[in-house]
């Protein structure tokens, strides 16, 4: 089941706010043709990202994101609602980085994040590790990536 939001605001969260279980909705981007041009040509230059008529003759039979765009703007979904604004320290990465479907000018994407563990460190036990599954879905509730994210978090109180 979706929560609506958590109990604390994204300014207050801890680590002790990312329950196993939860599942959250965040985000609302369109994506414009403009924007996946211009991301490609920057970062992933290959012309089914950068140039619409060779792409409309291509595999995808026209013009797609790049999978590290699609990442990049999961990226500021899950900043702008899901992680905490103050008490993040790090990402040790993601695991299984799936691009499922294609992403189009003007498909408009949302995340989905569900919190799969949550461990305080036993070496540092003023944060925790918080795992997530994180699936983008678009307009048509089609999921065209998913993820297995990490990230450190500081607790709000430390073990007695």
């Amino acid at each position: 089941m979706t929560q609506s939001d958590f109990a604390v605001p994204v300014a207050d969260r801890h680590f002790e706010d990312y329950v196993p279980g939860r599942t959250y909705e965040y985000g609302s981007v369109t994506v414009t043709e403009a924007e996946i041009v211009e991301f490609a040509r920057r970062f992933d230059p290959q012309t089914m990202h950068t140039e619409p008529e060779a792409a409309a003759r291509g595999a995808f039979g026209g013009l797609i994101a790049s999978g590290w765009h699609t990442a990049a703007m999961t990226m500021r979904m899950l900043a702008d609602g899901w992680l905490t604004a103050t008490q993040s320290l790090a990402s040790p990465g993601v695991d299984e980085l799936r691009w499922i479907k294609p992403v189009r000018p003007g498909d408009t994407l949302r995340i989905r994040v569900t919190t799969v563990s949550a461990e305080r460190s036993r070496s540092k036990p003023d944060r925790g590790l918080v795992r997530s599954f994180v699936e983008v879905l678009n307009q048509r509730d089609e999921v065209v990536m998913s993820m297995i994210g990490m990230v450190l978090i500081r607790c709000r109180t430390l073990p007695p």
